[in-house]
């Protein structure tokens, strides 16, 4: 093979000869190194010799992007390898493999806990309900966006308890970091924390069971400390609940509500026990007044099936139907209602019952039921709440008509002594409305 000395001009020059496949123009320089051209493709450098016997070719790369004397670096370096008894096509599989490697650790350096959080949400999305699922995306919130309040003004949505470590490497989600997280959202709200710090705990274990994250998490979670879960403190045990006495005042000030929607919404609260969100969250698909009875979508069961008690009816059968939600909002980018709490607050200031929560009303309907010693499982069935002894969770299967006896005279009596004129038989007629969309 006829040897010349790479220079820019003779690499620039040498052209593949008309009616040949291939040409090689080789270096004078350095053992092995040649130029490759063909009649349609661009000119690369390759590097020939021999090993065990036979010939070896390797690419080297294009002029473009190779200086010669990086090529001819390259072609010595090729050639050690020989001389050292390696294939360098090997060589070469295992630099890529390497740089492969460590292209993967190095993406998995930079991973966040937002990107992983986010992987997170899409795989357990189908496993969880509706309410959780929006507190993972509550919590971990950004926020600095318009509230959308009504009377919002210019004020913007807070960052949710999570949002300062959704920046952070997932690598650095260390124990430290969680117990100086929960040190400061502790100080300032202790409730919504310790439910964020409970959803952090399952997905950093989630984490260390998955191949692509569990390299990143320590094998001890982070979050399980002693420390975080010292700094955001016991919850306190609530007490909002409405006595027999306070009824009149809380039903007369939540009827004088301006939107009957809201009035309704309340006052379904209280008479059903249900949380407040599986109120909010009722379409009307779940409402069967043939069968008097109300579909609740459970966040511990899933669902549950509920009666439609009397008053019930007449609440729900005087709503606008306006779109698939029960107690819908024109004004609600969801078209549900969605904050009833402002509401609720002006109603029990009003009637001198400051401090009762949403939540507070489904504590209310089970105290209540005390005075007419309706039997627990019957309480518990209603409000969603899991069987409390053996008993009760593998031997009493109460039917629906069992429990609307006991619903029908629970929702009597509160009527009775909220003073509320109520003649369930005069109202069974009655049937929901239709109203065009707003």
């Amino acid at each position: 093979m006829a040897k010349i000395a790479f220079t820019a001009p003779r690499i620039a020059g040498f052209k593949c000869p008309d009616g040949k496949a291939q040409a090689f123009l080789w270096d004078a320089t350095d053992k092995g190194l040649g130029l490759r051209v063909t009649p349609a493709g661009k000119p690369s450098y390759v590097f020939q010799s021999v090993y065990q016997g036979r010939t070896l070719r390797v690419t080297i790369g294009s002029p473009d992007n190779w200086s010669i004397p990086d090529a001819q670096r390259k072609a010595r370096e090729l050639q050690r390898h020989i001389d050292e008894g390696r294939d360098p096509r090997e060589v070469k599989a295992e630099v890529i493999a390497a740089d492969v490697a460590k292209r993967k650790a190095n993406s998995g350096q930079t991973l966040t806990v937002a990107e992983v959080w986010s992987a997170y949400l899409v795989e357990r999305r189908p496993h969880w309900g509706e309410l959780h699922h929006r507190d993972h995306i509550d919590k971990s919130k950004l926020g600095g966006l318009p509230s959308g309040k009504r009377g919002g003004g210019k004020k913007l949505t807070q960052p949710g308890p999570l949002a300062s470590l959704m920046p952070l490497a997932l690598r650095d989600l260390d124990a430290a970091k969680v117990e100086e997280w929960a040190a400061k959202e502790g100080e300032t709200r202790p409730s919504s924390a310790r439910l964020a710090w409970r959803l952090l705990c399952v997905f950093l274990t989630w984490c260390s069971e998955q191949p692509a994250y569990a390299s990143l998490v320590p094998d001890k979670n982070p979050a399980k400390t002693r420390k975080a879960r010292e700094s955001l403190g016991k919850p306190a045990t609530k007490a909002d609940v409405l006595q027999r006495g306070q009824l009149a005042a809380w039903f007369t000030h939540v009827k004088r509500l301006q939107n009957p929607v809201t009035a309704a919404a309340l006052q379904v609260m209280l008479l059903t026990g249900a949380r407040p969100g599986e109120v909010l969250a009722m379409r009307w698909e779940d409402v069967n007044l043939r069968w008097n009875c109300l579909t609740i979508r459970d966040k511990v069961e899933g669902l549950r099936v509920i009666p439609a008690t009397s008053y019930v009816r007449h609440l729900l059968n005087a709503l606008p139907r306006r779109n698939e939600w029960v107690f819908s909002s024109p004004t609600s980018a969801t078209g549900c209602l969605t904050e009833p709490n402002n509401a609720h607050t002006r109603a029990c200031v009003a009637a001198g019952l400051k401090g009762l929560t949403l939540h507070g009303l489904r504590r209310s309907f089970s105290s209540l039921t005390e005075w007419l010693e309706v039997p627990a499982g019957v309480v518990a069935q209603i409000q969603g709440h899991k069987p409390s002894a053996t008993a009760e969770k593998h031997y009493k299967v109460r039917p629906l008509e069992l429990l609307a006896t006991h619903h029908e005279r629970i929702e009597a009596w509160v009527l009775q002594q909220a003073g509320v004129p109520f003649d369930a038989k005069a109202t069974q007629t009655a049937g929901p409305r239709a109203v065009a969309s707003a």
